[in-house]
């Protein structure tokens, strides 16, 4: 049949009086009980079986079935669960297998507000389905009850259907009021009619007495105003609040607000339950735009205040009071539907498209727009901070959880905040931008596939904090900030306490703590001997310092990252003292060339002198971990007053996966020194393990340190691209590379991300005292998160007595398989693929003895 053909809908007089029901339409019944809906469904069934229509009942609610078991009709069960994606593709799959011309009756969407929680999925929901349906020429028939939904979500379901029709009944009559019949039209259509199910009839009301009773029944049903305009979801916490401010025990109620608010992490849900309080919950939606969970990251955060706050109170004093906004999971989806991404959101979810359309995917979420309300909200948020710099963080569903800390994984963008009200506005929605496309990055998709979680609703909700710091000069930053472990992974002193935690702590803000950049080598506080460092000389301790300092430039808007001599004349004395330390070797040997200069280095030494800070930062670590059962990974600035007073901002708290394997591996002690690539001793991190390797990838330290800067990118894309072609084979795979591997600096080594190196079993950072190249585990950083969760193991060449033998010279008679994979690369003589699965090369690693061998 022809698209917009009429059909019949079973009463004839209805039939006149809508000028039919067409191919691709959508009847929307809203109902004060699905009685009512009855009325017309039943008639409009048995006219479709007697049609011989293809008929198929979508099945979900926890109401009674509203069609019985019918030999000439399909019922299809679809689990309704949180999970609106996946529940939306399995109904869509199932409609395009059926294809044209099917008629469907759908269970009550009111279920659907039911199981989500808010009226504003409920509308997503219809508003993709609705026109698949359209182009499909089918019919539909939807049932929503009238007063559990906002004007808003009705509102998008009625810009979305074809015909929308209002039924009220009493004792004796039945009233069908069109709201809206979308392309037709005539003098009585949207007048109130009457129908007698039982002769049929379905006649306008023309008459004053019929009218009068229609709109008795009509002001019966109507809610107040405020009700109106409220969706479920507030309506709920608003209840909660009125029972709680009147004396009433809301445990039920607060058990349901961390449901549908904060996480669906089982054991997140019973610490969360056990340490907040009802104000914590309404102070969450308090904060909150939107609906839905906010996210991983805004619930570890608050999880990890809260326990603090009930169970180490003299820290709780000094904690830094929050002023964080979440947006809710349920706003990147109506953001998607909004925009009209969602067809792209689905062909992306399939395992055709689930790289190959990541990008392009991307490029849509940056181009979309938000809602008119929604930017209001924006913008009120931005009056709250004034002209304070904030960050919006990625907070999804899935991230910071038991198993999955997708560290690094998704953006977090620093707004300074200046400028004029249209151009913070704009900054900020480019922000929020930002974090959404950053779900279609190569890392997230190869994270969540390596992990089994691809096939998994990943809602992005949004944290937003303001930068906790002071404003030096035209610079904003917090005195200092890092990442702190309440269990340290690698014991980088040789007498400390892993037990004991671990900081990784730099001056101005946190990033230089968590990546690996140019100049960054933050403190390594253990904290058992948090004074202690793993450097003896002043000219080590300065070597090895953070060379550069990460502030908020708010005269140019943006992120800086500057040379301490830069900013240290802005920094006051006290905070130098604090901050910074003297070379005094170095300024000795200055003297003496008859320069009396300072030379000044950062170590944070008045931080990991205060005893105080340094047992609360233990302590904090400590008690949540004893609380998660678990060890945990934190991120926090500390800012110091020119009177000694401190206060530490928890910005994060996550479960930590941690190393803790002390088995041991026979490491053969009979092999001779012509057959030993690499041998060393406490410079490995990982697993104990033995095994023999396939593949060794090795990129010539010299070549590369002799390539043109601009090009030094492209060999850690050929890393990437000899990755994938090896991913999944099951081949095993070293990676040697010379410093730092994982760096945004290529002057420091090779500028790959994990996605890059993720198929890899080792991987090898080379010492070039020629190049300057120098490895570096990076404790705390992303990328050692991502090594330790993946099982990678990682080791190190040094130019000192860690490495027993190195001969890479053994490597070079064999074939470079590089031109297999790309011919015309051009970089053959920098990256060179060696297969040495006929070598017998072979793995040791004994982790108990610190003792690694690989033998050729």
């Amino acid at each position: 049949m022809a698209a917009f053909d009429r059909v019949l809908s079973g009463i004839p007089e209805m039939d006149t009086a809508l000028d039919n029901i067409r191919l691709g339409d959508n009847v929307v019944w809203r109902v004060s009980e699905l009685s009512e809906f009855r009325l017309f469904m039943e008639p409009y069934l048995r006219q479709a079986i007697t049609d011989g229509r293809n008929i198929i009942y979508f099945r979900f609610a926890s109401h009674e079935p509203l069609v019985e078991n019918c030999p000439e009709v399909k019922t299809i069960e679809v689990p309704l669960s949180h999970r609106f994606e996946t529940f939306t593709v399995d109904i869509h799959n199932e409609i395009e297998k059926a294809g044209r011309d099917a008629f469907y009756i759908f269970d009550c969407l009111s279920e659907l507000q039911a199981m989500w929680a808010t009226d504003l999925m409920m509308g997503n929901f219809f508003r993709v389905t609705c026109p698949f349906l359209f182009i499909l020429d089918t019919v539909a028939f939807f049932p929503i009850i009238r007063g559990k939904h906002s004007v808003h979500a009705i509102n998008k379901i009625l810009d979305t259907t074809q015909l929308f029709l209002d039924v009220y009944s009493d004792k004796k009559n039945v009233y069908v009021r069109p709201e809206k019949v979308w392309n037709r039209n005539s003098d009585t259509m949207f007048l109130p009619h009457t129908y007698e199910p039982e002769s049929g009839r379905f006649r306008p009301i023309l008459d004053g007495v019929k009218s009068s009773r229609f709109y008795q029944v009509l002001g019966n049903a109507q809610r107040s105003a405020d009700e109106q305009f409220m969706d479920s979801w507030d309506r709920s916490f608003k209840k909660a609040k009125v029972l709680y401010e009147n004396g009433v025990d809301i445990t039920e109620q607060c058990s349901n607000m961390c449901n549908i608010m904060m996480t669906r992490d089982e054991k997140m849900r019973q610490m969360v339950k056990k340490h907040f309080r009802p104000e914590d919950y309404f102070s969450v939606r308090d904060h909150m735009i939107g609906t839905g969970m906010i996210g991983g990251k805004a619930c570890g955060m608050l999880l990890a205040r809260a326990i603090i706050r009930n169970t180490e109170p003299d820290i709780n004093e000094v904690l830094e009071p929050h002023d964080s906004f979440y947006v809710g999971s349920d706003v990147y989806y109506t953001y998607i539907v909004d925009n009209n991404f969602w067809d792209m959101r689905i062909k992306q979810r399939t395992e055709e498209g689930y790289f190959s359309l990541a990008d392009e995917f991307a490029k849509q979420l940056m181009n979309g727009k938000f809602s008119d309300e929604m930017r209001e909200q924006l913008t009120r948020i931005i009056e709250y901070y004034g002209q304070d710099p904030y960050i919006v963080r990625s907070s999804s569903i899935l991230e910071d959880g038991f198993g999955n800390a997708f560290a690094g994984k998704y953006e977090s963008v620093f707004c300074a905040n200046r400028g004029t009200p249209e151009e913070r506005l704009e900054e900020f929605e480019k922000a929020i931008k930002t974090v959404y496309a950053s779900t279609m990055s190569l890392s997230a998709l190869d994270y969540r596939k390596r992990r089994g979680l691809d096939k998994r609703d990943e809602q992005m909700s949004l944290l937003i904090q303001r930068v906790s710091g002071s404003y030096y000069g035209a610079y904003y930053m917090p005195c200092a900030a890092g990442v702190g472990y309440s269990y340290s992974p690698y014991s980088f002193l040789k007498s400390s306490d892993q037990s004991a935690g671990m900081l990784r702590l730099v001056m101005g803000l946190g990033t230089s703590a968590v990546d690996r950049t140019e100049g960054s080598y933050p403190r390594l506080v253990s904290l058992d001997m948090p004074e202690k460092t793993v450097y003896s000389t002043y000219a080590d301790r300065h070597r090895f310092s953070q060379g550069k300092v990460e502030v908020i430039n708010t005269s140019i808007h943006d992120l800086e990252r500057l040379p301490l001599r830069t900013i240290e004349p802005e920094i006051p004395e006290y905070l130098q003292n604090i901050l910074l330390e003297h070379d005094f070797d170095a300024e000795s040997r200055l003297r003496e060339m008859g320069r009396r200069v300072s030379s000044t280095f950062i170590s944070c030494k008045g931080l990991v002198s205060n005893k105080t800070l340094m047992s609360q930062m233990q302590r904090m670590l400590r008690c949540i971990q004893d609380e998660y059962e678990y060890p945990v990974d934190t991120e926090f600035t500390i800012n110091v007053s020119d009177s000694g007073e401190y206060s530490i901002d928890l910005l994060q708290c996550r479960p930590l996966q941690v190393i803790k394997d002390k088995s041991g591996v026979a490491v053969p002690d009979n092999i001779s020194q012509e057959h030993i690539l690499l041998e060393s001793k406490g410079a490995s991190m990982g697993l104990s393990k033995a095994s023999k390797l396939d593949i060794i990838v090795y990129v010539d330290p010299v070549v590369y340190y002799n390539m043109p800067y601009s090009e030094k990118n492209t060999v850690a894309k050929m890393i990437g691209r000899i990755n994938w072609t090896y991913r999944s084979s099951g081949k095993h795979m070293m990676l040697m590379v010379p410093g730092r591997v994982g760096t945004s600096s290529p002057e420091l080594g090779v500028p790959t991300t994990f996605a890059d190196i993720s198929e890899f079993d080792v991987v090898c950072e080379m010492e070039e005292a020629r190049a300057g190249y120098n490895p570096e585990l990076s404790y705390g950083s992303h990328i050692f998160q991502d090594l330790v969760e993946a099982e990678i193991l990682y080791t190190a060449v040094f130019n000192n007595s860690k490495t027993l033998h190195f001969a890479p010279e053994k490597l070079k008679g064999l074939r470079n398989m590089l031109e297999d994979i790309d011919e015309n690369s051009g970089l053959d003589d920098v990256i060179h693929v060696y297969d040495v699965s006929r070598c017998k090369c072979e793995l040791f690693n004994d982790i108990r003895n610190e003792h690694l061998l690989i033998t050729i």
